[in-house]
């Protein structure tokens, strides 16, 4: 990493171990001269912003999307921006509190859970060439996915649904409070849902007094937006957001009585079966009690979940309770079932009667029946003909070649009829098969299905040649079911690329297991690769053995596949 060192970091913990927690306060602007930190900037000579997605004004973070030039690739950062100079602060332009976030980083740098990005970087001053506003910042890896927002834009979930996302998140908490870290997972911009339906913490750099207990309320916070598509913490944050706040209850006894007039704004959380019909008593009681002050006051009702275990326990519990019951019709929970779903609503299927269509009706089936006997009364008049009288002219044997005077060439074998038309066929899914942990690209693979040849996906750049580094990479692409394919297009501008078309038994097979079926050397352009004498296959990878390039560059990029059906 291009971080601290071991005396920085040191040094950071006597000094900055008792910075107090301030306000958010607006960035500092930069130096006369200098340009702001924005789009387009590059941190270290290698991370180059792209697209800002979120801020925490009480962290003084931003939240990136950015491209590492190095490896090519895609990755988050986390930016902490100088604060605007508060002369009555312990801490006037922010510099302690970055430090102390920066130290934190640092211990999380081999933490590593499927509930949070993994950490691949820490920039701090001394170490970093930084521009002059940025106090500090960490790259972690970017899986792509969307936001909360985004996801709850396409409205409501299913309550299993988001218990089965929120369950890896709980689970990345609770192994971090093992180790004596703490995540900062309780602001919504830093939680992004992955492509496999997972909440990761994808943004790190938790504030410096953000605790266990500040997780775990996070986690509960998250399963509450996914439920009810409301964020129960900071208001202010819930605007960055794009999302409503919770609404909450008026505390009853005493704590009403001291909060008076501003007990709604102050109140546990209505719970989510109270805005959303169909939510089990069982997540009312882990998103609650997850959000749970630490004192009640009155309100004895009310059992707060302390820990992010405890909140993966219940999580896992209600999960494993539903995949024991999914042969029993489900409860209703206010969402149409999707298509695919195995139970599914009769009363869609009952319509008041309609008379044109009625009439329609009966006007098709008049005019199918006057089809079907015009198609009756002709193969009538054909079988007459031929089956009749035997004496009559001679028989016309159809699509037979002929001699000159008209007459038909013995022996002649009639025409064969024209081969079975090929159809397209759309993949299901697709990823990027690797033998190592550090598959290319992996966030832009979907770009090769996506059916626009301008969009494209890349291997990362190579100094040598495969195999000196790994064996090959691939793309594993799945169909819904078993196909029988007779060709693969491959658009590519990587001439000389060598590929082995192999089929798998599944997406995650090891490459030993799997079966060659074809190899081609891709062409500038679209290149053919026939499948004609393969069997039916749903898993099907194209296995890159050599990439294009020559000298000390090789990398392939791949714009588009597309996939034939074999005719019937």
């Amino acid at each position: 990493m291009s971080g601290q060192t071991e005396e920085q970091s040191a040094s950071a913990r006597t000094v900055m171990a008792t910075v107090p927690a301030q306000p958010g306060r607006p960035a500092a602007p930069p130096p006369d001269g200098q340009p702001a930190t924005d789009a387009g900037t590059t941190l270290a000579g290698r991370y180059r912003l792209t697209e800002k997605l979120g801020t925490e004004p009480a962290a003084g973070a931003e939240f990136w999307l950015a491209e590492d030039t190095v490896l090519r690739r895609d990755v988050a950062v986390t930016l902490l921006r100088r604060l605007a100079t508060d002369p009555e602060s312990d801490d006037p332009d922010g510099t302690a509190r970055a430090g102390e976030m920066i130290v934190r980083a640092l211990r999380t740098g081999s933490f590593e859970h499927r509930g949070a990005a993994r950490l691949l970087d820490v920039l701090a001053p001394g170490g970093a060439a930084l521009p002059a506003d940025v106090l500090g910042a960490a790259v972690s890896e970017w899986t792509g996915g969307r936001s909360l927002a985004e996801v709850l834009a396409d409205g409501m979930l299913r309550p299993m649904t988001a218990a089965r996302m929120v369950e890896p998140l709980a689970d990345a908490a609770a192994a971090a409070h093992r180790h004596g870290l703490v995540l900062g997972c309780d602001h919504p911009q830093r939680i992004r849902i992955s492509s496999d339906g997972r909440a990761q913490l994808t943004f790190v750099l938790a504030r410096p007094d953000v605790t266990p207990a500040d997780d775990v309320r996070g986690i509960g916070a998250v399963l509450y937006a996914l439920l009810t598509g409301r964020w129960a913490l900071s208001g202010a944050d819930a605007a960055r957001a794009g999302m409503e706040v919770a609404e909450r209850c008026r505390p009853t006894g005493s704590a009403a009585a001291t909060q008076g007039k501003d007990a709604e704004l102050t109140g546990p959380v209505v719970p989510p079966s109270d805005v959303r019909p169909g939510v089990p008593v069982e997540l009312d009681a882990v998103a609650v009690g997850a959000l749970a002050p630490d004192s009640d006051g009155d309100t004895t009702s009310l059992k707060r979940v302390r820990t992010a275990a405890a909140v993966h326990r219940m999580l896992s519990e209600v999960v494993s309770e539903d995949d024991k019951n999914a042969l029993f019709p489900p409860v209703h929970d206010g969402l149409p079932p999707a298509p695919g779903d195995v139970w599914q609503d009769s009363s869609r299927a009952r319509r008041p009667p309609d008379p044109d269509r009625r009439r329609k009706l009966m006007i098709g089936l008049v005019v199918l029946g006057v089809g079907v006997l015009v198609v009756l009364g002709y193969l009538g008049l054909v079988l007459g003909s031929v089956f009749g009288d035997s004496s009559g002219a001679p028989k016309i044997v159809v699509s037979a070649p002929t001699a000159p005077g008209g007459g038909v060439v013995a022996g002649a074998a009639p025409q064969q009829a024209p081969p079975a038309a090929t159809s397209a066929v759309a993949p299901a899914g697709v990823e990027v098969f690797d033998t190592t942990s550090d598959p290319d690209n992996a966030g832009r693979i979907s770009r090769v299905i996506d059916g626009n040849p301008t969009t494209s996906w890349r291997t990362y750049e190579y100094r040598q040649q495969f195999p000196a580094l790994k064996p090959g990479v691939g793309v594993m692409v799945s169909f819904a079911s078993a196909v029988q394919l007779s060709s693969l297009s491959i658009e590519s501008p990587s001439n000389g690329t060598i590929v082995e078309i192999r089929s798998a038994t599944s997406a995650d097979a090891d490459l030993a297991d799997t079966v060659p079926i074809a190899r081609a050397t891709l062409q500038s352009g679209v290149t053919q690769v026939s499948l004609a004498q393969s069997q039916p296959v749903q898993h099907l990878l194209v296995w890159i053995t050599k990439l294009g390039g020559d000298g000390d560059t090789h990398v392939t990029e791949i714009d588009e596949m597309t996939f034939q059906r074999a005719g019937v």
